[in-house]
């Protein structure tokens, strides 16, 4: 993603969390990207019940309503607002704890022991440091050096 894409996706990202919060909506991804001939905003969304078809629908309507008043892209754009999967990204350290017991994958920055590629199963998150179990051994990967984490399947 270029940097205009950037500041795009750090602008919306700051209105749309309040504000999905406030209809009880968390937002997981916002990502916007050229796909083909066409840009395309999506939104990814979630709940601790899961997403229903009605909250994409909901999410949806009150995001658009805001970009088409606030006029934050300048160019033509599809929006799309749908459930991250079972594959969630995980962005925050509360979805570090929220997940444990769950399988991920993340990918360090920089090489830990020699490894940059972790899977394992969650236990939380200690000191600044998601706790993984891989392979029956504890391992420490210091969230500021994650460059990326999902779950898994």
């Amino acid at each position: 993603m270029d940097t205009a894409s950037n500041q795009i996706v750090d602008t919306i990202e700051a209105f749309a969390e309040p504000l999905l919060a406030d209809m009880g909506i968390e937002l997981v991804e916002v990502q916007f990207k050229r796909e083909g001939n066409r840009w395309v905003l999506r939104f990814f969304i979630d709940r601790e019940e899961g997403i229903t078809l009605d909250d994409c629908a909901s999410a949806s309507r009150e995001v658009s309503a805001y970009l088409e008043v606030e006029d934050v892209i300048d160019h033509a754009y599809s929006l799309e607002v749908s459930s991250p999967g079972a594959e969630r990204p995980l962005k925050k350290e509360i979805d570090f704890v929220r997940f444990a017991e769950k399988k991920a994958r993340i990918k360090m920055r920089e090489p830990v022991e020699g490894q940059r590629v972790f899977i394992g199963i969650l236990h939380g998150v200690e000191h600044g440091s998601v706790i993984l179990d891989q392979d029956g051994q504890k391992i420490l990967l210091d969230i500021a050096e994650i460059s990326k984490a999902r779950l898994t399947l």
